[in-house]
C-alpha cells in the first residue's frame, strides 16, 4: 500500500489572514428600500441600488475590485470608536489621525415623504415619511487638524460596469447602471479613471459632507448644514419608529431594540417584505460553497416576524406584512411558494458571478436562489401560524386572508404523507422530515382554530382530524428508540428544527419525550455550548465541507429550554449569545465556535427574530415568578 505523503490542505480558517473585513465588523445602514455595508475603514463596501435586490454599485464585499466609497482620515484605516446613534440605524465614527479628531456620522437618509416614489414605487399605503434614496456622510474636526480622503469608485452591476464620470456643479455625476448616481459634496473633485477623489484638510470645528443619490428629481444638500439636517431627520424618523413600540424596562433593552431596528431596516416599505439578510454569498464555510442569495422573503419567516412585531406593539408592520402574504401569487396546486421576491416575484433563477473572487475566495457567487421552487411542507405551518397570530391580536380574521387559510389548509391536507427538502433546503435526495411533518400538524391545528373563530364546524372538525392524524404519525415514526424526535423518518439524526415542537406546542411542557428532545440537542448538537443545525457528515443535503453553529438554532434552544421550565439554563445561554453579538450588536447567520467569527449572510433576520423571541420567553417567565 502507498501512503500519501503530501501535505494535506486545512480548511480555511475563518480567522486566516484576508483583505476582506470579518462579517462582523461591518455596521448596516438602511433606508426601508435598501441597504449598505460600512466597514471600519469608512468604506462602503456593499449597497445596492435602488433596492435591496437590485446590482450592486459598490461590491467590495465581495471581490475587492467591484467597487466602494470611502470618506475618512487620510492614511488611518482604523477608528477610535464606532457606534449607532442611540435608537437608531445612524452610525458615527470617531477617529484619532496625525494631528487631530473627527467624527463621521453616516445614513442612509429618511425624511418627510416628498410626492409619488417613482424610483420604487409603493404597492402598501405610503407612511408620513420615505426614503430620501440617498446616501449622506458628514465629517466634523472636533480637535487639531485631520486631512480628509474621499475616494468614490463605483462598478455597477456586481462589478461588470466601469463606471463613466461627468463633472456636475458641486460634484460629478455616473453613469454605467440601471440608475445613474450623483456625488454631491463641498470637497474639490478629481476625476481619476472610474473613479473620483478629493483631498482636504479639516480644522478645528469645521465640518465637511458627500451624498450619494439615486432618485435623479430629488433636492441633494447644497453643503453640510443641509446634510446634517438629512441625518437629523433621519435620527426622528428612527427614534420616532421605535418610541412607538412596547418599551422593555429589562436588562436586555439595548440587543431587544437594536434587533428591532435591523428587522426594520430588512424591511422593504413599499410592500412590507422583509429580507431575510442583506447580502449574497457570505460564506457559511470559510472559502466553501455553501454561499446563497438570501436578498428575498422566505414565508418560514412570517411566523417568527409576526410574533416579534406583536410582542413589540408593532402592530402596523405586522398588517403591513400580512398583506404582502395576501397579495402573493400562488403556485398551480395552490401552495405558495417557500420564498419569493420583495416584489411578489415567483422567479428566482439562480445564477453566478462566475468573474468575482467571493468573500475570502468563498465561490461560487450567487444571484437568484435555486431553492424557490424546492418542495418545503413546512411553509403551510408558517403561513397559518402568522395568520391565527394576526386574527388573535387584530380580533378579527381579515375577509382576503379567509381564502389563504382554505387553500393552505388543503394543501398541507395533501402533502403533508409526501418528502421534501426540509427546512433546511437540502439539495440531497428528499426525505420524510420531521420538522416539515411538525408544521403540518401545525397548519392543520391554526386552520382548525381559525375555522372556529370563523363559525364554521365542518372545516373545523375536518382539519381537527387531520391535525391529530399527523400528530400521531410523528410519535409513531418520528421518534427514536429513547424517545428523541430524529431529524427525520429514515434516521437517529438530530437536527435542531425539531426544536420547533417546543416553540409551537407540538408536546406539552412537562412531556418527557419534549425534554429529551430538548436535552439531546443540548448535549450533543452543539460546539462549545452554540447548536448546529445538524451535523453534515450525518446529513444528506448534497453540499461538502462543514458549517458553523446556527445562531437562529441556540435561540431557538434558548427558547425551548424556557418552555420546558429549564430557566436558569436559558438566561445562561441568552447571556453567552448576547456576548458574541457584533462589536454593533448585529448577527450574521452562523458563529464559528473556533475562531469566534461571524458567518454568513449579514445582519440576518431570522437570528434577530429569534433573539427578539428568546427574550420574551424568559421576560414572561421572570414576570411570572414575580407572581408565584
Amino acid at each position: 500500500m502507498v501512503i500519501d505523503t503530501r501535505e494535506q490542505p486545512m480548511p480555511q480558517s475563518a480567522a486566516a489572514p484576508s483583505p476582506f473585513t470579518p462579517i462582523a465588523d461591518y455596521a448596516f445602514l438602511s433606508d426601508c428600500h435598501t441597504g449598505a455595508l460600512v466597514a471600519p475603514d469608512g468604506t462602503i463596501d456593499w449597497l445596492c441600488i435602488p433596492r435591496f435586490d437590485a446590482p450592486s454599485v459598490f461590491g467590495s464585499l465581495l471581490d475587492r475590485q467591484a467597487g466602494g466609497l470611502r470618506l475618512g482620515p487620510f492614511g488611518v484605516n482604523v477608528p477610535t470608536t464606532r457606534s449607532y446613534e442611540p435608537g437608531t440605524n445612524v452610525l458615527v465614527t470617531t477617529w484619532h489621525a496625525p494631528g487631530g479628531w473627527v467624527v463621521v456620522r453616516d445614513a442612509l437618509t429618511m425624511g418627510p415623504r416628498r410626492g409619488t416614489d417613482s424610483i420604487t414605487p409603493h404597492t402598501r399605503p405610503p407612511a408620513d415619511d420615505d426614503a430620501d434614496h440617498m446616501l449622506v456622510r458628514v465629517v466634523s474636526c472636533i480637535d487639531g487638524a485631520v486631512e480628509i480622503e474621499l475616494l468614490c469608485e463605483p462598478v455597477f452591476d456586481y462589478g461588470r460596469a466601469t463606471a463613466v464620470w461627468t463633472p456636475a456643479g458641486g460634484g460629478a455625476d455616473a453613469t454605467g447602471g440601471e440608475l445613474p448616481i450623483r456625488l454631491r459634496t463641498d470637497m474639490s473633485l478629481g476625476v481619476e479613471g472610474a473613479g473620483v477623489r478629493a483631498r482636504h484638510v479639516l480644522r478645528a470645528g469645521e465640518r465637511l459632507y458627500c451624498s450619494l443619490s439615486w432618485d435623479a428629481a430629488a433636492a441633494v444638500p447644497a453643503d453640510a448644514g443641509e446634510a446634517e439636517e438629512r441625518l437629523a431627520a433621519t435620527c426622528r424618523f428612527w427614534r420616532g419608529w421605535i418610541d412607538r413600540s412596547r418599551p422593555v424596562d429589562h436588562r436586555w433593552r439595548e440587543p431587544i431594540e437594536r434587533s428591532a431596528l435591523t428587522i426594520k431596516g430588512l424591511t422593504f416599505m413599499p410592500t412590507g417584505a422583509t429580507v431575510a439578510a442583506l447580502t449574497t454569498s457570505l460564506p457559511e464555510t470559510p472559502g466553501g460553497e455553501r454561499n446563497w442569495d438570501y436578498r428575498f422573503t422566505w414565508m418560514r419567516d412570517t411566523t417568527f416576524t409576526l410574533r416579534a412585531l406583536h410582542w413589540l406593539n408593532l402592530d402596523w408592520e405586522a398588517g403591513e406584512f400580512m398583506q404582502f402574504v395576501a397579495d402573493l401569487e400562488p403556485n398551480a396546486d395552490g401552495a405558495l411558494q417557500i420564498m419569493y421576491g420583495i416584489d411578489g416575484r415567483r422567479d428566482l433563477t439562480e445564477s453566478t458571478r462566475d468573474e468575482l473572487s467571493g468573500y475570502a475566495g468563498a465561490r461560487p457567487v450567487r444571484i437568484g436562489n435555486g431553492a424557490f421552487d424546492q418542495r418545503q411542507n413546512d411553509v403551510y405551518g408558517a403561513v397559518l401560524d402568522s395568520i391565527l397570530l394576526h386574527t388573535r391580536r387584530s380580533q378579527r380574521l381579515p375577509r382576503r386572508l379567509w381564502p389563504i387559510v382554505e387553500s393552505q389548509a388543503e394543501c398541507a391536507t395533501r402533502d403533508w404523507r409526501e418528502p421534501d427538502q426540509g427546512i433546511w433546503e437540502a439539495r440531497g435526495e428528499p426525505q420524510h422530515y420531521v420538522s416539515s411533518k411538525l408544521m403540518g400538524w401545525v397548519a392543520l391545528d391554526r386552520a382548525a382554530k381559525l375555522a372556529a373563530i370563523g363559525g364554521d364546524g365542518d372545516r373545523e372538525r375536518a382539519w381537527r382530524a387531520t391535525a391529530d392524524e399527523i400528530h400521531a404519525d410523528i410519535l409513531e415514526h418520528g421518534m427514536s428508540e429513547r424517545g428523541v424526535l430524529r431529524q427525520h423518518y429514515a434516521t437517529d439524526a438530530l437536527d435542531a428544527s425539531t426544536l420547533l415542537a417546543a416553540l409551537f406546542g407540538f408536546l406539552p411542557a412537562d412531556d418527557p419525550r419534549l425534554q429529551a428532545t430538548v436535552n439531546a440537542i443540548a448535549d450533543e448538537l452543539t460546539e462549545d455550548g452554540f447548536v448546529l443545525r445538524y451535523r453534515t457528515e450525518e446529513t444528506d443535503d448534497g453540499l461538502c465541507g462543514k458549517e458553523g453553529t446556527f445562531i437562529i438554532c441556540s435561540f431557538w434552544l434558548v427558547s425551548s429550554l424556557a418552555i420546558i421550565g429549564e430557566l436558569q439554563q436559558a438566561r445562561d445561554l441568552m447571556e453567552r449569545l448576547l456576548g458574541i453579538a457584533s462589536p454593533l450588536g448585529l448577527y450574521a447567520e452562523e458563529f464559528d465556535t473556533a475562531t469566534g467569527r461571524h458567518l454568513g449572510n449579514f445582519p440576518q433576520a431570522f437570528s434577530h427574530l429569534a433573539l427578539l423571541e428568546a427574550a420574551a420567553r424568559i421576560i414572561l417567565a421572570e414576570r411570572l415568578d414575580e407572581f408565584s
